[in-house]
C-alpha cells in the first residue's frame, strides 16, 4: 500500500477511535465493566517496569482476553497518574496498517498527540503483531531507540511468536502465556468464590492447603458449565454468546485460526484437511491415539499429520501428552500418546453441549483437569499405560521426575463415585503405586471425598471440581512467583 497524504489522514482517523481514552480519559464502558481477569495482576507490573528496556510479549490463543487485558492495563495506568494521551494502542491486523512499519505507526500517533519521542515515558501496545513480518526486528530496534517508552506487543501464534522472540529479542523481550479461563478464574469471575473454603490436607506426612465446598451440587453444576462454555471471558459475560456458542468460537477461533493463521504462518495448502483433522481430534479430545491410526482414519500421510500437530500446538488449540510403562519409563518408540483440548469448550462449540451422563463425559472432565495444568511451568505430565502378557492398565496423570525416570504423585480421573466405596476395584492404580514404591495417590469423584486405606496404601478421594479449582489456583500462583510475585 503506498503510503500517501489520505492514506496518512485516514491513519489518524483510525488511531483516534482505537484510543477513546485520549479524549475521554478513560477505556470503553463496555470493557471496564467486565472484571478483569486474575492474571491482570501478574502482567501489569511487566507493563510498567520502565527500569530495564525490554518489550512485553503478550502470547495466548484466540480470545482468551489479550486485548482486554491490555485494555484493563491502559485503565490501570490511567488510574495511577499515567496522562491518557501517553498511551497508544495499535492493532496490527487492522487492514489500514497492512505493510506500513511499527515505527512509523508510533512516529506519527506522537505527532498526532503533539508528542516528542523519548522527551517523557510512554506507552505503546501493538496487538496481533504477528501479521507484520519480521515484527521481531522492528520491535528489538525500538526497544534499543526509545528508551523512554515501554513496549507491549501481543499475538495468537505461540510457536512463532516464541521462536522469534527467543531468536531476535534475546534480552530484550519478556515472554508472558494467558492461558483460556482456569476453573479458578471462572469461579471468580461468576462470583462464587463464596462456594469455596480453604482447609488443611494431610498427605503423606506433610499439611497442605486445599479447599473444600459447601455446596458440592451447586459447584459441579458449574464444573459443567465450564466445560460447556467456561474457556472464552466473553462466553461467560454475556448470555447471547452462551445461546450459540459455536457461532462465536468457531468464527472467531476455529476458522480464523485454521483457515487464516495457520495457513498465512506455515503455507498450508490444504486447509480442508487440517479442519477434519482437527474435528476429529476435538472430538475425540482425551482419546489415545497413534499416527498410524491417526492417519487411516483421516486419510493423511504420516508425515504431514506430525507436522498439522505441531501447528495446531503452535496455536495453543492442542496438547500431546505423552505415555509412560507401569514404571513410569518412557517407551522407546513412542507409537501412541493421548491428544488434548486445551480448552474444553471447543468441543461444544464444533458439536454441542454435554451433560453429566453423556458418553464422553468422562473424557471431557480428563480433558477439563488437564487444562488446569498445561500452562503451568516445569511439570512434566504423562499417563502411564501399558500391556504385559496379561497385566495390561492405564494411570490417567503422572507427575514425573525426569531426572530420576520416577513419578512423583498420580491421579486417577473419575467422574463417579463408585470407587469411592469400591476401592479395591482400582486395580490399574494399585499396581502402578506398587511398582513405583508410592504409599499416596488421587482419585477425583462427583461428590464424594475422604481417604481410604487398603493394603497400606492411602487412596485420597476428591470431588473433581474441587481438584480443578485446586489446580488452578496453584497454576495462577506458580505463574506469579516464575515473575517474583
Amino acid at each position: 500500500m503506498e503510503y500517501t497524504e489520505l492514506l496518512e489522514k485516514q491513519i489518524i482517523g483510525r488511531l483516534k477511535v482505537d484510543n477513546p481514552w485520549w479524549t475521554e480519559g478513560h477505556i470503553p464502558d463496555y470493557i471496564s465493566n467486565m472484571s478483569p481477569r486474575l492474571y491482570l495482576n501478574i502482567f501489569y507490573p511487566l507493563v510498567r517496569e520502565h527500569d530495564i528496556r525490554r518489550a512485553t510479549i503478550l502470547m495466548g490463543p484466540r480470545r482468551v482476553g489479550k486485548t482486554i487485558l491490555m485494555y484493563h492495563a491502559i485503565q490501570r495506568l490511567i488510574n495511577e497518574g499515567v496522562p491518557p494521551q501517553n498511551i497508544i494502542y495499535i492493532s496490527v491486523e487492522t487492514p489500514i496498517y497492512n505493510k506500513i512499519y511499527l515505527e512509523q505507526l508510533f512516529i506519527l500517533a506522537c505527532s498526532t498527540l503533539g508528542k516528542i519521542p523519548n522527551k517523557e515515558p510512554m506507552y505503546m501496545f501493538y496487538d496481533e503483531i504477528q501479521y507484520l513480518k519480521n515484527w521481531e526486528v522492528e520491535l528489538k530496534s525500538l526497544v534499543d531507540t526509545y528508551f523512554n517508552v515501554k513496549f507491549i506487543a501481543s499475538g495468537s501464534a505461540a510457536a512463532e511468536l516464541k521462536k522469534k522472540s527467543d531468536e531476535s529479542g534475546a534480552g530484550r523481550f519478556t515472554d508472558f502465556s494467558l492461558p483460556p479461563l482456569t476453573f479458578y478464574e471462572y469461579i471468580h469471575l461468576k462470583g462464587y468464590v463464596n462456594l469455596m473454603i480453604p482447609c488443611e490436607y494431610v498427605w503423606d506426612n506433610s499439611t497442605t492447603s486445599v479447599y473444600n465446598t459447601i455446596d458440592i451440587a451447586k459447584l459441579n453444576e458449574l464444573f459443567l458449565d465450564y466445560i460447556n462454555y467456561g474457556g472464552y471471558p466473553e462466553v461467560v459475560f454475556s448470555d447471547k454468546i452462551k445461546e450459540n456458542p459455536g457461532q462465536f468460537i468457531r468464527h472467531d477461533i476455529i476458522d480464523k485460526v485454521l483457515l487464516r493463521d495457520l495457513p498465512s504462518l506455515y503455507g498450508i495448502s490444504d486447509v480442508q484437511e487440517l479442519n477434519s483433522l482437527f474435528t476429529m481430534i476435538a472430538y475425540h479430545s482425551g482419546a489415545q491415539f497413534s499416527y498410524e491410526k491417526l492417519s487411516k482414519e483421516s486419510g493423511v500421510q504420516k508425515e504431514t499429520l506430525k507436522k498439522y500437530i505441531n501447528y495446531l500446538k503452535a496455536a495453543f488449540l492442542i496438547q500431546v501428552v505423552r505415555r509412560t510403562d507401569d514404571t513410569a519409563k518412557s517407551y522407546q518408540r513412542e507409537t501412541q500418546f493421548k491428544i488434548y483440548l486445551t480448552n474444553p469448550s471447543l468441543r461444544c462449540a464444533l458439536f454441542e453441549p454435554i451433560n453429566e451422563h453423556d458418553s464422553e463425559i468422562g473424557n471431557m472432565v480428563e480433558t477439563a483437569v488437564y487444562a488446569q495444568w498445561f500452562p503451568r511451568q516445569g511439570v512434566e505430565l504423562r499417563y502411564a499405560n501399558w500391556r504385559q502378557g496379561k497385566q495390561q492398565g492405564e494411570v490417567d496423570i503422572v507427575g514425573l521426575n525426569i531426572a530420576r525416570q520416577k513419578p512423583y504423585w498420580a491421579v486417577e480421573i473419575k467422574w463417579s463415585d463408585y470407587y469411592f466405596s469400591n476401592p479395591g476395584d482400582l486395580k490399574s492404580l494399585y499396581y502402578f503405586m506398587d511398582r513405583n514404591a508410592m504409599n499416596n495417590a488421587l482419585v477425583t469423584s462427583v461428590k464424594e471425598s475422604g481417604l481410604k486405606e487398603l493394603n497400606e496404601k492411602r487412596i485420597h478421594f476428591m470431588p473433581v471440581a474441587c481438584y480443578a479449582y485446586i489446580v488452578g489456583e496453584n497454576t495462577l500462583n506458580q505463574t506469579k512467583s516464575m515473575y517474583g510475585l
